[in-house]
């Protein structure tokens, strides 16, 4: 028998959220009912009470209720959601969860979806399900997202048919079971079209040795899907060699992954060898959509719809310090390797990006601000040359066998 959360403002939407749970208990499992409503008394009684999810964000309980501030209410019950189910499903209390919600409750609802490992069945019935929008709610997890057609406000011809669609939808996900297999273990790969003749070399060894690779595009979307599989607690370690997401997340340009990029192995222990590939460039769309402000600076167009700008000394600097920071957060084996000669294809000698001071300032924070407990090593190639990627791999190799000792 699974638990499943019902996670609702169930001072507005509780006889939908009542229909729901029923209909699941019809179905086997327990029903875990948690509050996220704010304005009015809840309309059910909840298991997890409204006042444990303001209480965990450290909001004064008494204060945030006599504002009765909705836009308040949506940002402290979506912050306090997450934890609190997060923490229900660490402890292995829930199984699963479903939420039903216009716009505040989907906010509140997949906020606390987001806090969940890949693999958890999450379900969320939503008036924004089929909205332009939808990825601002989804992130980069695996949200199941079910429009609801006609508005979540009580329960008519057409809405019960779909909430109970909905609840069946919840069940079937928590009663699936995935079969055993034999999988190997997981190591994921960060890569980029300057970076892929080493990422495929050091794939290679590293299959050879017995392992699958994941390799990510270090797009944005791909850097926040790497780190929340790498929290999932699926990887085994991390071949983090393009980590030109924090250029664009530095300068402003459009493929950043958001100021908790790197953090993921390092916080959960994940043996990983980074690099500073492609931190030589900062990418925007077309030419003609470029800021202003930087019009002055080195440009490289990679085709049509992608124009490179070259990062300055200073930049440079500040993006080895940040590396080297993100490093330092490190739980487990880490080590930082730089190739000396380029960081990209276009930093060689003589290519459109060379710039050995900008790279020798990166370098030197990197070494400056690494703690004593991170490894660094300079290696005398270029990114993608084959001596490059066997060190890439044999490092990581080596740091997996540490960790398993």
């Amino acid at each position: 028998m699974s638990t499943i959360a019902v996670l609702g403002t169930f001072d507005t939407k509780g006889e939908e959220h009542a229909y729901v749970a029923e209909l699941i208990r019809e179905r086997g499992h327990e029903v875990l009912l948690v509050d996220a409503g704010s304005l009015h008394s809840p309309s059910i009684a909840p298991d997890v009470f409204r006042e444990e999810l303001v209480a965990v964000t450290g909001t004064d309980l008494a204060a945030f209720v006599d504002r009765r501030d909705r836009g308040e209410s949506v940002k402290v019950m979506s912050e306090g959601a997450a934890i609190v189910i997060a923490k229900l499903a660490a402890e292995k209390k829930i199984q699963g969860i479903i939420s039903l919600g216009g716009g505040g409750g989907t906010a509140i609802g997949t906020s606390a979806m987001r806090a969940l490992p890949i693999g958890f069945p999450k379900l969320m019935v939503s008036t924004l399900a089929a909205s332009e929008n939808v990825q601002v709610y989804v992130g980069v997890k695996d949200i199941v997202m079910m429009p609801s057609v006609v508005d979540v406000a009580g329960l008519n011809r057409v809405s019960r048919p779909l909430f109970a669609n909905a609840a069946g939808a919840i069940c079937g996900m928590v009663e699936t079971k995935s079969p055993p297999t034999d999988d190997k273990p997981i190591i994921t790969a960060s890569m980029f079209g300057n970076t892929t003749g080493c990422v495929n070399q050091a794939k290679l060894i590293l299959e050879d040795a017995g392992y699958e690779v994941l390799v990510f595009h270090a797009t944005g979307t791909g850097g926040r899907a790497m780190e929340s599989l790498i929290e999932s607690g699926l990887v085994s370690g991390v071949l983090d060699l393009t980590t030109t997401e924090w250029a664009d997340q530095l300068v402003g340009g459009i493929l950043g992954a958001g100021p908790t990029r790197l953090e993921a192995a390092a916080k959960h222990g994940v043996p990983a060898v980074i690099a500073p590939g492609c931190l030589d460039m900062v990418n925007f769309g077309p030419r003609n959509t470029i800021p202003k402000k930087f019009s002055a600076r080195l440009f490289y167009e990679h085709n049509p719809q992608v124009t490179l700008m070259r990062t300055t000394p200073e930049e440079c600097t500040d993006l080895g310090r940040i590396l080297a920071e993100k490093a330092n957060l490190s739980t487990g084996p880490c080590s930082v390797l730089i190739p000396t000669q380029a960081i990209s294809i276009i930093s060689a000698p003589y290519e459109v990006f060379n710039n050995p001071i900008a790279d020798q300032a990166l370098f030197a924070a990197i070494k400056s601000n690494l703690c004593q407990n991170v490894e660094v090593r300079e290696i005398q190639a270029s990114v993608n040359d084959s001596t490059f990627a066997q060190a890439a791999a044999e490092t990581l190799l080596a740091l997996m066998q540490v960790q398993s000792i």
